[in-house]
């Protein structure tokens, strides 16, 4: 009798074409079996989890045989560290990859539910804040979709970095208790779990044969669990894997205190040690919230770098193949503390020589930079290493001995270099440059687009480029056209594919072909009848969640990304003040009405940022409430900025503001969603701006401002902002405007801030780019009065897109970083 193993059952089963009955036979049953519910007492909630169950049991077995076939292969593997990973909702982006949204989404008609509603019970993952861990999530399904044996690191965050609150138009922060109610996708991984060292001495000895050894005996520890969440790529059976770390305390509480009636010390311990995975970012204007972020850096690298090790070991110990088998990539200098870790295991545990040692540690990892702002640039006190990682210091100041003397070999008569490219920053309190560390420490590093890269060789990283050049490199950032175009806006998909077909969705280079439709008029005529669809979609959400109403015929101007300064929402909201002032002293009706939409969050402790987000809903409640122009011009923040609100925003968008201060945005990926939507982009020559420009085509969006180089000539020959306010009348009356309370009666002077910045440094240019501005948004308006020319540019746009596919920028690191085939 020949017996069956449960697996070769389950895939058998699973290799079934799912059909709807399946579908409604198996949420049946999870609502009964599962969850306890009948027809009486099923709620939305239920709904949501019994169809995640259906898809999650279709991605397991996938999931299982991909981790299969890469032992089967030995293949080489991609372990992407990151402190971020912004996910957003799963539940339709499996479904999508999966290639089983209409079976699912018939299934659930024929059960009285519709799809779109139970998505929305679904919260996003409190696992990222911004771009970071937005592209994080997009080179994972990319990873997945090439076939890839990718693998993501980062901690399991109990609570996201804030639920932001409209309080009076300021920014109010509260809890984001993502994980209130599970996280259905993740499957817990006990029998994965690390215990991580902090803190006590090192005892330096010397062995049998005459070598100094260490050992480091650490005063706590807390151990790491393991969380999985499956990653599908695109139609093609690969499921990837999405490895989180939790902190759990070794001794869950202390039973001696509790027994003597002191509860709150009987769990003290428990609870300190359990904060390093409690939330996203803790504020670091304290020492003991920078303690906390330095903890949960080690924390997460240590846990990943154990299981790499484990895993590596179950085919070989033969580590003359680590990097033949290994490749880690670190997004940011967050997990740069690796480099020190995975020496102190080959040192210390595993015994090798340093040179050998420090070769398998450099040709394993590479460095990916996402900012060029020196002072952004990650450094933490030495008095953290002496206290937290002891052995990590010994083993960074012999890694920066060693190279030190490299330098000084090679520009002895520079001694100044030596000083600029040491890791360690002298002064008053010492300092470790992470970044140093992480370009000592790679074999590759690149930027993120190519004028970061080229600012990265020429200005940020010099020394370094001209001590080791080929180590630097660029790789383009990109977007997944799953999840930003397919996802988020299946009727212009749809659209897309009446006229070209299927192909586009996994070779985006086919997108071309969509350009000869541009000046089609018939199929601008649906083209138009989609962006309107979408539009109606966002109005919607805004009248229900704002009590705000906005005409659909009106341009919708959007900015959307995080609020920084150097973001310039202040040149912004100074265009919108323009308009304004414009409108009450009009003579007659403007041809062009607009919504400005804006979104996005201030970190905490980022007053300005936060007083930049105060000043935009002042204007908002003044401009909606003026009856005589809200019919012409209405300004809307929504508050919350997540990846599900902006596959609200995105695909309705006319207008994609990326207006940074050139020079200063390492890449942007906002630009490209907006642009993949059909938004004409207006901006500067900044970041992924430029390559955009070059593919897309100088005629088919509004570039204006200085460039990179004549900001930086500006700021060194210097130039008064007061003199640009006295000479540029329509500058000096939104300024004045501001300063006079137009937007603050009832608190004057709450803008000050803002004004004494303008006038007195405005380090960010707004004054200096504010007049070209003003003209190229009246070129925007001219444009966009002229329907056909309008949607044109539009659809060459979307055409021209394929180059900012993550899908290609994987594949430039597999090929030019990695070494994977």
């Amino acid at each position: 009798m020949n017996h069956s193993s449960f697996e070769e059952i389950f895939e058998k089963e699973n290799a079934k074409t799912l059909s709807e009955k399946e579908v409604c036979s198996s949420i049946s049953r999870y609502l009964t079996c599962a969850l306890g519910k009948d027809s009486y007492t099923t709620t939305r909630s239920d709904w949501f989890k019994s169809i995640s169950f259906v898809v999650r049991e279709r991605l397991i077995n996938m999931w299982l045989n991909t981790q299969r076939s890469y032992y089967k292969k030995d293949t080489k593997r991609v372990y992407y560290f990151s402190m971020e990973f912004l996910m957003g909702r799963s539940l339709s982006h499996n479904i999508l990859n999966l290639g089983v949204k209409n079976v699912c989404e018939n299934a659930l008609y024929r059960l009285g539910q519709k799809l779109e509603n139970i998505q929305e019970v679904e919260v996003d993952a409190g696992l990222g804040n911004g771009g970071l861990g937005r592209l994080a999530s997009c080179f994972l399904d990319s990873m997945a979709t090439q076939n890839i044996a990718g693998y993501g690191y980062g901690l399991r965050y109990e609570f996201g970095a804030f639920c932001q609150q409209l309080v009076g138009g300021e920014q109010v922060e509260n809890t984001d208790y993502w994980l209130q109610f599970g996280h259905i996708w993740e499957i817990e991984r006990p029998e994965n779990m690390y215990k991580v060292r902090f803190g006590g001495v090192v005892k330096d000895f010397m062995d049998d044969e005459g070598q100094w050894r260490h050992v480091w005996l650490h005063d706590h520890a807390v151990n790491a669990v393991a969380y999985d969440t499956p990653i599908p790529g695109y139609l093609n059976q690969t499921v990837n894997t999405l490895r989180l770390w939790s902190a759990k305390a070794i001794e869950q509480f202390n039973l001696s205190f509790f027994n003597k009636g002191d509860y709150i010390k009987s769990l003290e311990e428990q609870i300190k040690l359990e904060n390093i995975s409690r939330v996203l970012y803790p504020d670091d204007t304290t020492e003991e919230g920078k303690k906390l972020i330095f903890k949960q850096q080690y924390f997460f690298i240590s846990a990943s770098l154990q299981d790499i090790l484990r895993r590596f070991k179950k085919s070989t110990n033969d580590f003359n193949l680590f990097s033949k088998k290994v490749a880690i990539q670190l997004n940011d200098t967050h997990p740069a503390l690796s480099i020190l870790e995975l020496m102190r295991i080959f040192l210390d545990i595993e015994g090798f020589e340093w040179k050998f040692a420090w070769k398998i540690v450099t040709e394993t990892f590479s460095y990916t930079n996402h900012t060029i702002l020196p002072e952004a640039l990650e450094k933490w006190p030495m008095s953290f290493f002496q206290e937290i990682l002891p052995r990590h210091l010994q083993i960074l100041y012999e890694i920066n001995r060693r190279f030190l003397k490299n330098i000084e070999r090679d520009f002895s008569k520079d001694g100044e270099k030596v000083k600029r490219m040491s890791l360690i920053e002298e002064g008053e309190k010492k300092m470790v440059r992470m970044s140093h560390l992480a370009i000592v420490g790679s074999h590759c590093v690149n930027g993120v687009s190519q004028l970061h890269t080229d600012i990265l060789k020429k200005k940020v990283f010099v020394d370094f480029y001209q001590h080791t050049p080929k180590k630097f490199v660029n790789v383009t950032n990109g977007i997944s056209v799953r999840r930003w175009l397919l996802g988020a806006n299946p009727e212009l998909s749809a659209l897309i594919s009446e006229v070209i077909g299927d192909g586009w969705k996994k070779n985006i280079e086919e997108l071309s072909a969509l350009e000869s439709f541009a000046k089609d008029q018939s199929f601008q005529e649906k083209w138009k009848a989609v962006k309107l669809k979408r539009k109606k979609i966002l109005i919607n959400h805004v009248q229900k969640f704002l009590n705000i109403s906005v005409s659909p015929e009106a341009l919708f101007d959007v900015q959307i990304k995080r609020i920084h300064e150097y973001k310039r929402q202040v040149l912004k909201i100074m265009h919108v003040i323009h308009l304004y002032a414009s409108l009450k002293k009009r003579k007659k009706t403007p041809k062009v009405s607009r919504a400005v939409f804006f979104s996005g969050k201030a970190a905490p402790s980022y007053e300005m940022a936060k007083t930049v987000i105060h000043l935009i809903n002042a204007v908002a409640t003044e401009i909606n409430n003026d009856k005589d122009v809200r019919d012409f011009l209405k300004v809307i923040f929504i508050p919350n900025y997540g990846v599900t609100l902006a596959e609200k925003i995105i695909p309705a968008a006319d207008l994609s503001e990326q207006i940074s201060t050139a020079g200063m945005e390492a890449s942007g990926t906002g630009n490209m969603k907006l642009a993949l939507n059909g938004a004409l982009m207006i901006g500067t020559l900044d970041g992924a701006n430029v390559e955009m420009q070059e593919h897309i085509g100088d005629e088919n969006m509004f570039i204006f401002g200085l460039k990179a180089l004549e900001i930086e000539k500006k700021r060194k020959d210097g130039y008064d902002p007061y003199e640009e306010y006295l000479s540029n009348q329509d500058l000096c009356e939104v300024i004045d405007m501001i300063d006079r309370d137009v937007f603050s009666r009832k608190r004057p002077g709450i803008f000050k801030p803002i004004i004494n910045e303008l006038l007195r440094k405005d380090y960010f240019c707004n004054t200096l780019d504010f007049k070209e501005y003003l003209e190229c948004q009246q070129r925007v308006d001219d444009m966009f009065f002229l329907s056909e020319t309008w949607t044109e540019k539009a659809i060459l746009n979307v055409s021209r897109m394929a180059y900012f596919s993550s899908d290609r920028a994987i594949l430039e690191y597999s090929k030019n970083i990695w070494g994977i085939d």
